[in-house]
Order: C-alpha cells, then sequence, then structure tokens
C-alpha cells in the first residue's frame, strides 16, 4: 500500500532560493522516499509531495525530514492557526487515477 505527504510551506520574501537549495543535492533524499516533488502553488506558497513504500516507510524517516527542516526552517513564515511553519498531511491510496 503506497502512502503518499503533503507539505504546505509559506517561503518568506525572498528566500525562495535557500528553500529551493535546501532540497537539492540529495538533501532531501529520505530513506524509504520513493519520489518526491516541490510545486509551487503560490507566489510564496510551495507543496512538497513524497510517495512512500509504506506508512512504517514514512513514519521511520521523520527524524530526517525533521533535520532537513531544521536547515531551512528561518525561510519559512509560520502558517498561522497553530500550524507552525509546515502544514502536512499524509495519508494510503484508495485510488490510484
Amino acid at each position: 500500500m503506497q502512502v503518499y505527504n503533503v507539505v504546505k510551506f509559506k517561503v518568506k520574501s525572498g528566500e525562495e532560493a535557500a528553500f529551493l537549495d535546501a532540497h537539492r543535492g540529495g538533501k532531501a533524499k529520505w530513506p524509504g522516499l520513493e519520489h518526491g516533488v516541490i510545486i509551487k502553488t503560490g507566489e510564496q506558497t510551495f507543496c512538497l509531495i513524497g510517495a512512500w513504500a509504506s506508512q512504517d516507510a514514512m513514519v521511520a524517516a521523520r527524524p530526517a525530514m525533521i533535520k532537513t527542516l531544521d536547515s531551512f526552517r528561518s525561510t519559512l513564515e509560520d502558517q498561522g492557526q497553530g500550524r507552525g511553519v509546515t502544514d502536512a498531511v499524509s495519508g494510503a491510496v484508495v485510488l490510484a487515477l
């Protein structure tokens, strides 16, 4: 059963390059990640979408993902409403299109 995670970010003005660089060059090669992309969803907003072999693989990679996040946390704006600098969701695939 494949699992995906989606993480929304709002990047501070002028910090887009630093945000993207924090994911380049293998810095986001977390154990168990099968495929990942970052999409630009607005002027300063991005989403990271990751595909994982299983929920367990994604959970096991959380410390590595947090380590990566810590390397660029200063480039992000607070999401508001108690979410902090990320707005993350994940779940198992229920229908492949």
